[in-house]
């Protein structure tokens, strides 16, 4: 009999303190156990408030990379049960606060490539093993499109410019003379040996044309009377005499224009038409 007065007077106090205000009420389990928009938006903003405690206790480094791990763990648990408060505040007609709600505790955290949804706050983000996460390999660099390629294609890209900046032509000719004095060196040691075994030097015919052909009429044709293959000129190709006398015409009439006034030009002219020259 005791026993149930106890009951029945405790059950009493507690609910006169519940009216007082002097109980602290607890926050449902599940979000949608809740039925009354005020209440929802009491739960959520005391979600905000232990958030926001446990990422100023992340910072602090020296916690220990345990609790640190434990803290961490328990803000994304907060983190996702603030997102079912506010899916069933805007149930029951609330604002939709996933879309216009501030953000702020949010943008603390920092994803894991690849891995949404799960954040790192704080001393979080440098532990071992989670800072190699967000070391990200450098991106490659753009590919260029041919039209940009095409811009760098001009004159010095196919080598036309190559002696421009006056490095390669030297070389060449430096190269050139030691070719050149290497061949020379050949052939005298060449002549000399054919000198010191007696065989006469014969003079090379550059007109002889060494190429073989299976045609022969064409090889009978250019054999001469002494069966040596002769070239065959289809143009009129002027002997050496007649090189030398044009190169002297010409000499003369270098002189004749460098010294010669234009009245004994006139005159030379003159002269030529009457002789028929």
């Amino acid at each position: 009999m005791c026993f149930l007065l106890f009951r029945t007077a405790l059950a009493r106090f507690r609910q006169a303190q519940l009216e007082e205000g002097k109980v602290k009420e607890r926050r449902p389990f599940l979000a949608s156990e809740c039925n009354e928009l005020p209440k929802a938006e009491k739960w959520r903003r005391q979600i905000i408030g232990e958030i926001s405690k446990k990422v100023a206790q992340i910072q602090n480094a020296g916690l220990g990379e345990f609790r640190i791990r434990d803290l961490n763990d328990e803000i994304n648990k907060l983190l996702r049960e603030k997102g079912h408060w506010e899916y069933r505040i805007k149930e029951l007609g609330g604002p939709d606060y996933a879309r216009i709600g501030p953000k702020m505790l949010d943008h603390e955290g920092k994803e894991v490539p690849g891995n949404r949804g799960y954040k790192y706050f704080g001393a979080a983000k440098d532990l071992p093993g989670v800072r190699e996460l967000f070391e990200k390999e450098p991106l490659p660099p753009p590919r260029k499109t041919r039209a940009e390629l095409m811009k760098d294609i001009d004159a010095e890209y196919y080598g036309y410019r190559d002696e421009d900046d006056g490095i390669l032509e030297p070389l060449e000719q430096e190269h050139e003379k030691k070719v050149i004095a290497e061949a020379v060196e050949k052939w005298k040691m060449e002549r000399e040996a054919r000198l010191a075994r007696g065989e006469e030097e014969e003079e090379e015919n550059i007109y002889a044309v060494h190429e073989e052909e299976s045609d022969e009429e064409g090889a009978k044709e250019r054999e001469g009377e002494d069966g040596q293959q002769k070239f065959i000129a289809h143009v009129p190709v002027p002997t050496q005499q007649e090189i030398e006398e044009a190169l002297v015409r010409r000499k003369k009439m270098e002189l004749l224009q460098k010294y010669a006034s234009e009245t004994l030009l006139a005159q030379s002219e003159e002269a030529k038409t009457l002789l028929g020259l």
